[in-house]
């Protein structure tokens, strides 16, 4: 199975040995992304603010190939206070989906001084 990395200067660069995307077997998996912007790094203060944030990052990888939010299959989403910011946060992610949405789980985790960390794997279309 041959990897191809997907890289981009819209997205924040990877702070580790990780790459922001891979190409394999026809799906594109992105690294999970937090709501730095990539230009300036700075973080927003809303879970909402972050969270679009956060999905314009990962739009910036699936937009290499070509790939929309209509492509995405799979998303894990990690909430730093998973009970009270869950309906700022859906309401917002709920904006960039659309149906049949992708299949997504969601769990509370121990971020770094963030809210919101996505990873999503996106299908290639048949070419």
């Amino acid at each position: 199975m041959a990897l191809q990395e997907v890289r981009t200067d819209d997205a924040p660069r990877p702070a580790g040995a990780y790459s922001q995307g891979v190409l394999a077997n026809g799906f594109l998996y992105t690294a999970g992304f937090g709501p730095q912007d990539p230009s300036t790094g700075k973080v927003p203060d809303t879970i909402e603010e972050q969270t679009a944030q956060v999905m314009r990052n990962v739009q910036a990888v699936l937009s290499v190939h070509g790939l929309t939010f209509a492509d995405v299959v799979k998303a894990t989403v990690h909430l730093q206070n998973l009970h009270r910011d869950f309906p700022g946060y859906n309401a917002t992610y709920e904006s960039f989906v659309q149906r049949p949405y992708p299949v997504r789980t969601t769990v509370g985790s121990d971020l770094a001084d963030i809210l919101v960390e996505i990873d999503v794997v996106a299908a290639l279309p048949d070419r």
